[in-house]
């Protein structure tokens, strides 16, 4: 009798154990698959309408020089894909460096940077 309390209080401590490291294993994978899924998140625009000038001159971006950004709901993106003097001369009266813009995007914020794959300038409404 001895030897089977032995014997299941062995078991017992086994299972245990095993279901344990299981239950922290399967825990742990879900923490790095929740952590993975955060980091590649993108956010994707087709044909929307934002604000567009230079990201330091109008939207107190960091950086040197002047280049073209894009601001979605609030938030200011450096672009990629164009450059800001593709689109006139950013330091005329009307340029990026003194105005900001209306433009029809499509492309995708991918690491705080919007790749643009469209970028057309809306024309200036009169006033």
């Amino acid at each position: 009798m001895l030897r089977s309390s032995v014997f299941f209080s062995s078991l017992s401590v086994a299972v245990l154990t095993v279901t344990g490291c299981n239950q922290q294993n399967a825990q742990l994978a879900m923490d790095s698959q929740a952590a993975d899924s955060s980091e590649t998140s993108v956010m994707q625009y087709q044909g929307t309408v934002v604000e567009a000038s230079c990201g330091q001159c109008q939207f107190d971006l960091e950086g040197s020089g002047c280049d073209l950004a894009v601001r979605i709901d609030g938030d200011a993106y450096f672009v990629d894909g164009t450059k800001i003097d593709e689109h006139g001369d950013a330091h005329a009266s009307d340029g990026f460096c003194n105005e900001v813009r209306q433009a029809r995007v499509s492309g995708s914020v991918v690491d705080d940077r919007f790749q643009v794959a469209h970028f057309e300038l809306l024309p200036k409404e009169n006033k």
